[in-house]
């Protein structure tokens, strides 16, 4: 019977005068109206929260910020900066910005670049190619010494 009465009932305007028509379900405004008006009531009760759980904590113990900065000096990792500079820029070259996708070209600093700037001479390379190649030919060709024959 409820349900009659409701289908019975003229249409109403939102109670906002936007012009579109609201119900009693919610609370006499149109849908669009209706959604905002939630959206702020959970923000302010989200509001309310963060406040009372500072003003709890606070009459507890004083509160202690952390920051995401390190602040023991320690040495640069190197190997840390590139993956995490590669990371951030996955997908485009390290040069021009350009997107890349799965055709980018993977260098050994760590960056990912375009056809154009695939090259080390093209994208100012900061891999030490010479020293890479001088301790592969020390571990491939070890010092050999013959021991010393005393003569007669």
């Amino acid at each position: 019977m409820a349900e009659e009465e409701h289908r019975c009932q003229a249409p109403r305007l939102c109670e906002n005068n936007c012009g579109f028509f609201g119900s009693p379900a919610t609370m006499n405004l149109c849908s669009r109206c209706y959604r905002d008006h939630q959206s702020k009531e959970r923000a302010s009760s989200a509001k309310i929260a963060v406040e009372r759980s500072l003003l709890g904590s606070s009459s507890e113990q004083p509160l202690r910020y952390t920051s995401a900065v390190d602040p023991s000096p320690s040495v640069a990792d190197p190997t840390r900066t590139v993956e995490a500079a590669a990371s951030s820029t996955a997908g485009r070259c390290g040069t021009c910005r350009r997107k890349v996708g799965l055709t980018g070209f993977r260098c050994r600093c760590g960056m990912t670049y375009c056809g154009a700037h695939r090259y080390p001479e093209q994208h100012t390379c900061g891999f030490d190619f010479k020293k890479v190649g001088r301790e592969a030919i020390a571990r491939a060709n070890p010092v050999v010494k013959a021991d010393k024959v005393d003569k007669i």
